[in-house]
């Protein structure tokens, strides 16, 4: 079973890991992505997350789809957090549960770089002194599309 959540409510590990917990499974793995407080020399403040929810919704059940057609997994769940998320608090949390150890480990690896790369989820990074820069994420295809435009 799949359990995709975009909320502007803290995020759980426990909550995210018990929605994925079975009784045949011997691996849980987690993935969880929390606010730093620098960035190239920057003192961060907070992150604020924008999205296109229905979109994203739809991308973060396609790469479920795409994980299960990889490895022999149970359960997944993918959380992300949007608006406002202080430094130390979590902005994602990924949990693969599978038989066996390398199955869950290798999916909870593809879909947290799949996420970046394919969701619609925007990063904006706030900073001490009041400024503040959207992000681009690298995995992201619409950045490698620019960027190879801009190598031609």
């Amino acid at each position: 079973m799949d359990h995709i959540k975009l909320t502007r409510e803290v995020l759980s590990t426990g909550e995210v890991a018990d929605a994925v917990t079975d009784p045949s499974c011997g691996a849980v793995s987690l993935f969880v992505g929390t606010t730093r407080n620098h960035f190239q020399g920057r003192q961060v403040v907070r992150l604020e997350y924008e999205a296109y929810e229905e979109m994203a919704e739809k991308e973060m059940l396609s790469l479920c789809k795409l994980a299960r057609e990889k490895w022999n997994i149970k359960h997944i769940a993918i959380y992300h957090r949007l608006g406002v998320v202080p430094v130390l608090e979590s902005s994602v949390i990924i949990a693969v549960s599978s038989t066996h150890r390398r199955e869950s480990l290798e999916a909870t690896s593809f879909l947290i770089d799949e996420l970046k790369a394919r969701v619609p989820i925007w990063k904006k990074e706030m900073y001490d002194d009041g400024g503040g820069d959207w992000k681009k994420n690298k995995e992201c295809a619409w950045n490698k599309e620019e960027e190879m435009v801009k190598d031609a």
